[in-house]
């Protein structure tokens, strides 16, 4: 393992809080980590919650592979970039062969038009509305991340994008990354559209016209000086009257009319299709890097609570002038009595050596063990749904508090009115270890959860003791 120094320095900030992230997740999916000699060393390194808890972070990460399997999913993204990049150059040509065509045929302003400008502008408002009311996920960024686990190839980097979505999200940042990609691709498609379009009228002798049933001659001449007046103010052609009423009949022979056709055309493109997506990419580049310099941690997160004893203790609180911050508590109860009814018993990661359900009177029911992330995930659902209004959560002693069971533990308060917990007795012929007891202890005293060795059956089938 490398030095803490190294191990800090060797990330950019992305990578930090994407690595904390990732820690996170293992820890409150259950996943037990011993992270005795990271403690120690993020103690020792100093600095603030929020750095010593990067700073354990990342040592784990390197000791466990994650760093490189963050370096291999890096790989795989920018692999699947390429690859999405590839496929808009590949668009951006179809874009303009739909356009113009092969020269042998007159090239209808209308089709033109559509071709390169309608799915394009279709896109740009998907795209600007999803910067400005949500952190959406489009098409596109669904495309790059399922590409990006495929060619990861590095089974630890499956654990590496659920961290990225969760910390884009929670720091406003997804908006911005969503913006960036697919104004990014749409660019690229564009730029290549454009050179095709150079490429082929340089190349090749094109005529104009416009056939419509619908609009009389006047309408089309107000509708075409009307597209190409923003255009000409940036230097390009604008076909007069009598070219646009002429190009109504036939292609027009006069190298002229076709000249100024085609940069007509030509800069209709740029303005209203290649230089939007360049704004909104060079916008989203911008609230991109101003989110990542905003980018921290969530202390008030119950994995992250539960760290704050470890990794700063009350000793080296000490001397200082201002009251120590007060902890942050898991507060049970996020239903009201109103939306709550009945009992709920409920056990966590129990093994086989003790009989379980004890007898319940009938008005309690029992959501079983939970020892499987399945299992915990169903019971969340259910309980976002119908709410108890008294939980009692058995847990058993002699089993260290992870900070994984503790966390699910302040999930499960927060789907209840009360909530109390319930230290379980050693089995028969086991011993109760004093000092694991005291952990738990002193763990639920931090999450201000009310506990007991005792079964509260009565309290919670009456709601009193």
């Amino acid at each position: 393992m490398s030095s803490p120094s190294q191990a800090i320095s060797g990330h950019p900030p992305l990578d930090r809080f994407w690595l904390c992230e990732a820690v996170r997740l293992r820890e409150e999916r259950g996943e037990r980590l011993e992270d005795r000699e990271a403690n120690r060393q993020a103690r020792a390194s100093g600095g603030g919650l929020q750095q010593r808890i990067m700073h354990r972070a990342l040592l784990l990460a390197e000791r466990d592979g994650q760093r490189q399997a963050l370096q291999h999913y890096r790989q795989g993204a920018g692999l699947a970039l390429v690859l999405l990049t590839l496929a808009a150059l590949l668009a951006g040509a179809g874009l303009a062969f739909a356009a113009l065509g092969d020269g042998t045929h007159p090239v209808n302003i209308f089709w033109a038009l559509g071709s390169l400008l309608g799915v394009n502008l279709l896109m740009l408002v998907v795209s600007a509305l999803g910067l400005l009311l949500r952190d959406g996920n489009g098409l596109l960024p669904r495309t790059w991340l399922a590409l990006s686990n495929l060619l990861a190839r590095d089974a630890q980097a499956a654990q590496l994008a659920p961290a990225l979505l969760l910390l884009l999200q929670r720091q406003r940042l997804s908006r911005w990354a969503v913006g960036l990609l697919s104004n990014g691709l749409w660019l690229v498609t564009l730029l290549s559209a454009l050179v095709l379009l150079l490429m082929m009228m340089s190349t090749r002798r094109y005529g104009f016209v416009w056939e419509t049933t619908l609009l009389g001659s006047d309408s089309f001449v107000g509708l075409i000086q009307a597209l190409g007046g923003l255009p000409a103010l940036f230097g390009f052609s604008q076909p007069d009257q009598l070219m646009i009423q002429a190009s109504g009949d036939l292609a027009l022979n006069d190298p002229a009319a076709r000249q100024i056709w085609a940069n007509w055309l030509l800069g209709v493109f740029i303005v209203y299709g290649l230089l939007p997506r360049l704004l909104l990419a060079l916008f989203s580049l911008w609230g991109w890097r101003h989110g990542l310099q905003r980018l921290a941690l969530d202390l008030s997160l119950p994995a992250y609570q539960l760290l704050r004893g470890e990794l700063l203790p009350d000793s080296e609180r000490l001397g200082v002038i201002s009251p120590a911050p007060e902890l942050p508590v898991i507060q049970p109860g996020g239903h009201c009595s109103a939306d709550s009814s009945g009992a709920l018993l409920v056990a966590i990661e129990l093994d086989g050596q003790r009989p379980w359900p004890p007898l319940l009177p009938e008005s309690v029911a029992n959501a079983g063990n939970l020892d499987s992330r399945e299992q915990r995930q169903r019971l969340l659902d259910q309980l976002s749904r119908f709410p108890p209004a008294r939980l009692l959560i058995a847990c058993d002693p002699q089993r260290s508090p992870d900070r994984g069971s503790l966390a699910l533990i302040g999930e499960l308060s927060r789907s209840a009115t009360a909530t109390r917990i319930w230290l379980l007795p050693p089995a028969a012929g086991a011993a109760l270890d004093p000092e694991r007891l005291g952990d738990w202890q002193a763990a639920l005293e931090q999450l201000q959860l009310p506990f007991s060795d005792s079964a509260p059956l009565n309290w919670l089938e009456s709601g009193h003791d």
